[in-house]
């Protein structure tokens, strides 16, 4: 057995930039790779095989003299669906506001009670966002510690002066996404997330009509989310993730109830018009 969590692949991504410096760009990929997979986040122990996969791609858009560096962040991760080979994807989530310094040959730690890299914060930001999504996607309100810890160190970066942190800028950014995962408000959200994944996805094994039933129920939760918060990050997240397998497994009801969920799908995520009227 194993203390590690992830099972990370990593990607710094130096297209847009030019620059000679491969070794370092080579040195920081290991140093964060190190970090998502060695750190031991959690007290729970995971076999090899439980560890969460998830994929980190950086976008270096700028460098800011030979340290310092904007750019962007993508997490993707995933889970296994019961029973079947599917795999189903948690986090889709796309950061723009992701600035950091890096120095050749400095290691990269993580000390939740001495925030003082952004780029050390940001990444033990989004593995507890990671494992919280997990973990709620196999136990109601699982996830509930890793999203406090996720909170945790959204308030403490805002020591860095560092875009990405502001609270309530009115932008979604990483405050915002942990303030939405510990906000009572969104206990919805908990509830659909556990019930579309452990009622739902990992039933359709055993019993795809049931499993299809407790999805589409699911939607509710959905709207309820919106009704209360319109804006809310968590549905960003939500479609990201979601609506392309959702849709898929909706395709399988009956006409009328197809219509009923493209409808009220289409006025929560305008912008997913042309994933949703695959229901049609």
């Amino acid at each position: 057995m194993y203390g590690q969590e992830l099972n990370a692949k990593l990607t710094i991504n130096t297209q847009k930039i030019q620059t000679t410096s491969r070794e370092k760009f080579t040195a920081m990929e290991n140093m964060i790779k190190s970090l998502l997979n060695e750190q031991k986040w959690t007290d729970a122990t995971f076999s090899r095989n439980e560890r969460i996969d998830c994929t980190v791609v950086i976008t270096i858009n700028e460098m800011i003299g030979d340290d310092s560096f904007k750019g962007e962040i993508q997490i993707v991760s995933r889970r296994p669906v019961y029973n079947s080979t599917y795999v189903t994807t948690l986090l889709n989530y796309r950061d723009t506001q992701f600035d950091f310094d890096y120095i050749s040959g400095q290691t990269l730690d993580f000390d939740n009670s001495n925030i003082r890299d952004n780029l050390a914060a940001t990444i033990a930001f989004y593995v507890y966002i990671v494992i919280g999504l997990d973990f709620d996607s196999f136990s109601p309100n699982g996830g509930r510690p890793y999203f406090e810890k996720a909170m945790s160190i959204a308030n403490a970066a805002q020591t860095l002066n560092t875009r990405g942190w502001e609270p309530f800028s009115g932008k979604e950014n990483r405050y915002d996404l942990a303030v939405a995962l510990t906000d009572e408000g969104s206990k919805s959200f908990h509830s659909l997330w556990y019930a579309y994944h452990r009622m739902g996805l990992d039933e359709m094994a055993a019993n795809p009509s049931r499993g299809r039933i407790r999805i589409i129920e699911s939607v509710d939760d959905v709207q309820k989310l919106y009704e209360s918060r319109p804006s809310s990050v968590l549905l960003t997240l939500y479609a990201e993730s979601k609506i392309n397998e959702l849709t898929k497994v909706c395709s399988e009801a009956k006409a009328e109830e197809k219509q009923d969920i493209r409808k009220r799908l289409l006025q929560i995520f305008p912008t997913k018009t042309s994933e949703i009227n695959a229901l049609k």
